[in-house]
Parts: C-alpha cells; structure tokens; sequence
C-alpha cells in the first residue's frame, strides 16, 4: 500500500472513531427527556370577560373549589441540570400528593407532595445510575422527596375557568433527608374539572448535601431547576 492510500485509510479510521465517540458522548450527556406542559395558554385578552370575544358570555366559575384535589397519575415532577454540553432534564412519573383549597380561609388552604426517586429517568439508564449513587442522591437509602406547603400567594377568591393564575407557594421540602424552604412560582388554572399547576424553583446540590456529579466528559452547573407539572382531580 502506498503512502496516500495510507493516509487515506487512517484519516477514514479517524473520522470513524470521532463519529463513534461523538455519538457516545452525546448518548452520555445529551438530553433525551422534554418538559411536557398541562396547561393550555391562552391569550390573556380572551381569558375570562374577555371571552366575548369569542362570541361567548364569559368563562365559568368553578362550582366548589373548596375541598381536597388529589394529584392525579398523569403528572410529573421533573428536574434539570445545566451541563457543559446543554441542558438535561430527569422525568419521575410517580407523584402522589393533595391540594386543599379553602377560598373562606386561605390560611388553611395546604398541600402536600411526595415523588418516587425510583422513577428517575433522563432516558440513559447509566446516567441515571450514576446520579443515584450515595454521594449524589443516594436514593437507596432515601428513594422519596417530599414537599409541604406552608403558604400561597396569587390564589383567586373564585375560580374562573380557563382563566390562568400567577401563584407562589412556599414551604419546606425535604431531598436526601435534608429540608430546606423554597418557594415553587409558576401558574395555576381549573380546566375541563381538574386543577392544574406548572411550577419551578432552584436549588443546589449542596442545599441537600450532594457533590456535584460532574464526569470526565462534561462540566456541570451546581443549580438545579425542579419542575412542576401536576393535574389534581378528586
């Protein structure tokens, strides 16, 4: 084989390899999991007295918002990290949880949350593998985060259909077995007979005592986003 053919071949190897590493690298670090949404936007001129526009008479108002919505299997908690390569979000479909609505006393309107860790999933079963380990979220020993409400702020008085809330809920939630108070800001809305929330907050990875579970491959931001993406029904 002479010499050009030589090069050629090798830079073909090369150009295979880099391909094949490149591909696994993104298999490893790159995100597979998109942030569904539950709530229906809706042009804020055609919410609520605006739905004439529509040729309607205006949105109705929830008949009994007063009393314990529970969160319904289709919802989702997810959280996302920051990478040197871009952004990864991690899906848990196990949520159980309630909301206690109470418009003629809202000091006792409360709400509760638990998410199974077990059913972490950033669509790589070995990055999920690594984030569990004991030094990250160490979900054998602690296989459930839990959220409890301890205010709300941005609740209506009566509830419109359709029509979308600002809302902030602050209270305490607990990950590794570590508390600490936060405060989710997103929206809310009652829509076709289910409460519906999308809600966020940051943390970090030492807030609850986990190293930062950075690789040879990629850097990672400390902040973590936790998204909410719940449906409560009775």
């Amino acid at each position: 084989m002479n010499k050009n053919k030589i090069i050629a071949t090798m830079a073909a190897i090369a150009v295979m390899l880099g391909g094949g590493l490149y591909w696994a690298v993104g298999e490893l670090t790159g995100n597979q999991v998109e942030i569904e949404s539950v709530i229906k936007q809706t042009p804020a001129e055609l919410n609520g007295a605006g739905a004439e526009l529509l040729g309607t008479e205006g949105a109705e108002e929830m008949a009994e918002p007063d009393r314990v919505w529970n969160i319904q299997p289709e919802s989702k908690v997810y959280f996302s990290v920051t990478t040197s390569r871009e952004t990864v979000n991690y899906q848990m479909d196990q949520v159980t949880g309630f909301w206690s609505i109470n418009t003629r006393d809202p000091s006792q309107t409360k709400a509760e949350g638990t998410v199974d860790l077990l059913s972490m999933d950033s669509g790589n079963a070995q990055r999920d593998k690594h984030i569990s380990e004991a030094q990250y979220m160490d979900i054998e020993q602690y296989p459930t985060a839990n959220f409890k409400a301890s205010s709300f702020e941005g609740l209506p008085g009566d509830w419109i259909s359709g029509d979308v809330y600002d809302v902030k809920i602050t209270g305490d939630l607990t990950v590794k077995g570590i508390t600490r108070k936060v405060d989710f800001n997103g929206q809310t809305t009652y829509d076709q007979g289910a409460l519906k929330l999308e809600a966020n907050t940051v943390v970090t990875f030492a807030d609850f005592g986990m190293n930062n579970p950075h690789t040879i491959v990629m850097d990672m931001e400390n902040n973590l986003t936790i998204e909410l993406r719940l449906i409560l029904d009775k």
